[in-house]
C-alpha cells in the first residue's frame, strides 16, 4: 500500500517543525570565570598547581599560570556572575568557559 500524500505532506510537516524548534531553543548559559592576579604569589609562575595553592589562601577556589607580556603570572579564577556597570576590583577580568 503506498502511502498517501496527505500522508507524506504530515510527515514532513512534523519533522520540519521538529528541526526548527531544536534548532532555535536550545541556547546553554555558559559560566563566566573572573581571574584576578594573585597579590602573594611571587615570581614567575611555571605550575599551575602552585599558582592553585596560593590563590586558595587569597580565597579563591582555583588558580591557574598566564602568559601576561613575556612573564607568566599567577592569576586567581572564581566563577562569577555579570559585572555591575563597570565597577571591576583592579586586575579583574571576565572570560567565558574555553578562554
Amino acid at each position: 500500500m503506498a502511502p498517501s500524500r496527505r500522508m507524506v505532506a504530515s510527515a514532513f510537516l512534523l519533522l520540519a517543525i521538529l528541526v526548527a524548534t531544536e534548532m532555535g531553543t536550545t541556547k546553554v548559559a555558559e559560566a563566566r570565570h573572573c581571574l584576578s592576579q594573585s597579590h602573594r604569589f611571587k615570581g614567575m609562575c611555571v605550575s599551575s598547581n602552585n599558582c592553585a595553592n596560593v590563590c586558595r589562601t587569597e580565597s579563591f577556589p582555583d588558580g591557574e599560570c598566564k602568559s601576561h607580556g613575556l612573564e607568566r603570572k599567577c592569576f586567581c579564577k572564581k566563577s562569577c556572575s555579570a559585572v555591575v556597570s563597570g565597577d571591576v576590583s583592579d586586575n579583574t577580568e571576565i572570560f567565558e568557559d574555553g578562554f
